[in-house]
């Protein structure tokens, strides 16, 4: 089974308009109205080479289901329905149905055994050739934090073909399980601090040096949540709120 992962993006939040302002000026993302239309309900989150992510509002019947402020990240799937029920019988959850999006592909929103969120995605049109995890500008790193994380890892291998790689002893903290896919380190698991209320996936946007996209953050409203810390391999992270809530992280060759 080919090795599948992340390759979408998608900000669920309370002001799309304020959220394209703060990435764009954090990240250097270049907005772009899905369709050309400024009463677009859609951004799409443009890097110099492609598309990146979309911003949306938080639909009404998801607010009302208490969905709150986040990202999620979509995996490719070539078949929805079937990785749908594969994922329902490995344990997982599908919370949305698969159906179609008009114009872009079809999708479904599921969650692994643990109830960490993600969606799958076929979409329309030839598929874009993959490009190096450090472009600028696209996500770097993937993170599970999770209740068990054994179990997780044993699921999207199941689910995905993703196999381990390194892993370190965080201390206090448990143990930091390095993932990969197609052989390449994409991302790491470990079991969830008590802080974070329950199991999510953070994604970490390349960014060329991490003080300066630490001030960016500050200065239009974010919080810088934890860092910068070095991590192995030389790089710099730090971990964030945007201005309406939702967490995401910054990876950054060096200082």
């Amino acid at each position: 089974m080919p090795a599948k992962s992340f390759f979408w993006y998608e900000l669920l939040t309370t002001d799309m308009k304020a959220a394209e302002r703060f990435y764009a000026a954090v990240v250097g993302w270049r907005p772009e109205a899905w369709g050309g239309s400024e009463n677009a309900s859609y951004t799409v989150m443009n890097s110099e080479k492609r598309g990146v992510a979309g911003i949306m509002d938080i639909p009404e019947e998801a607010r009302e289901r208490g969905v709150p402020t986040m990202w999620f990240g979509y995996i490719y799937a070539d078949d929805v329905d079937a990785a749908s029920e594969s994922v329902k019988k490995a344990g997982g959850t599908v919370k949305r149905a698969p159906e179609d999006i008009p114009g872009v592909g079809r999708f479904s929103v599921v969650s692994d055994p643990q109830g960490a969120t993600f969606q799958f995605l076929k979409p329309n049109g030839p598929d874009q050739p993959p490009l190096s995890m450090t472009t600028p500008g696209h996500v770097g790193w993937h993170e599970l934090y999770t209740t068990d994380w054994q179990q997780a890892f044993d699921f999207y291998a199941g689910q995905f073909g993703w196999t381990k790689g390194d892993s370190m002893d965080m201390g206090p903290m448990g143990t930091y399980q390095l993932f990969l896919v197609g052989g390449e380190p994409t991302g790491g698991m470990m079991n969830k601090p008590e802080q974070i209320p329950y199991p999510v996936w953070l994604f970490y946007f390349n960014v060329p040096a991490i003080d300066a996209a630490a001030e960016r953050v500050k200065e239009n409203g974010g919080k810088v949540l934890m860092g910068p810390i070095e991590v192995p391999g030389g790089g710099w992270i730090v971990q964030c709120m945007d201005p309406q809530g939702a967490t995401f992280a910054l990876l950054a060759p060096g200082r």
